[in-house]
């Protein structure tokens, strides 16, 4: 399997957040087919927490529809909180006004689920 686009000369970290388990499971053995540590969390606001806590990720692969803290309004917060991290949305809506709004809240890039090693790549893309 080729390497990840990016920053080849040290390890990429990434943190999944999505509230549902299949996807965490998905997402967190795609990333780490790829040699991508990573860790997950089930909410926006274990995300927040995370971070807040001093946690450093490269990326952020981030669920829109969540409960306790939707990514949309995680989004916001980590950007308010200065993380430059890479955040890549990655939900199952097509709707443009909701898409909209979540690229707004800060995010980098948008794929629609299900996540697959090509569409991961695009977003690794953005890590170079």
């Amino acid at each position: 399997m080729p390497s990840p686009p990016g920053k080849s000369a040290r390890k990429i970290t990434a943190l999944v957040v999505d509230d549902d388990m299949t996807n965490r499971i998905i997402h967190h053995k795609l990333l780490k087919s790829l040699g991508i540590k990573n860790q997950v969390v089930m909410n926006g606001k274990e995300a927040v927490d995370a971070l807040s806590s001093g946690q450093i990720f490269d990326l952020i692969l981030m669920d829109m529809d969540m409960p306790v803290m939707n990514g949309i309004e995680a989004t916001r917060k980590l950007r308010a909180m200065g993380i430059r991290s890479v955040i890549a949305g990655v939900s199952s809506r097509s709707e443009e006004g909701e898409v909209r709004e979540f690229i707004e809240a800060g995010l980098d890039d948008y794929q629609q689920k299900p996540l697959t090693t090509t569409k991961l790549f695009s977003i690794l893309h953005k890590l170079a």
